[in-house]
């Protein structure tokens, strides 16, 4: 999630828009929950924390029941169903339910599903273009990963098509 969360920033960055990235790491390390606040804007940003963001990403059991409750009514959530069984009661909001993990074990993409979800937010959002994620991985992905930014592109493309 923090890398998917670095990728926004980064296209933040290429599309010369004001950005901050806070990220959070619990004790638990993997599994726990990790999560981190990315904020763009067209104006100068007052502070890096989120309270109530207008967009969440979800990967696990434990950040859906800390940080569903947050979203901003009139809000977003992409939720990796594959991993998370709980849907909420909230109305007010639009959730999408994708199962990004599978997803992307299913087209060999492991470790993808983060970036299937940001695909799926890119779709539904239209915050950034593909073309601008792109340079966004390639300033982002060290020279030695340059290989993975071919996967990560195919692995937004299965968020963005997912109709389910």
């Amino acid at each position: 999630l923090l890398f998917s969360g670095k990728v926004l920033a980064y296209a933040g960055m290429v599309e010369n828009r004001y950005l901050s990235w806070l990220p959070s790491y619990g004790p638990e390390m993997r599994g726990g929950k990790c999560n981190c606040s990315v904020c763009i804007s067209d104006e100068p940003i007052g502070s890096p924390q989120v309270l109530e963001p207008d967009l969440l990403v979800v990967l696990n059991g434990p950040s859906f029941d800390a940080f569903m409750p947050c979203v901003k009514p009139g809000g977003k959530a992409f939720v990796d169903c594959s991993m998370v069984d709980a849907k909420t009661d909230r109305t007010d909001i639009d959730t999408f339910y994708i199962p990004a993990t599978q997803l992307s074990e299913d087209n060999h993409l492991s470790k993808g599903a983060n970036i299937v979800l940001l695909g799926k937010l890119l779709h539904e959002t239209g915050i950034f273009s593909f073309e601008t994620v792109r340079k966004a991985l390639e300033k982002n992905t060290p020279a030695s990963r340059a290989h993975t930014i071919d996967n990560n592109m195919a692995a937004l493309q299965l968020g963005a098509d997912y109709a389910g």
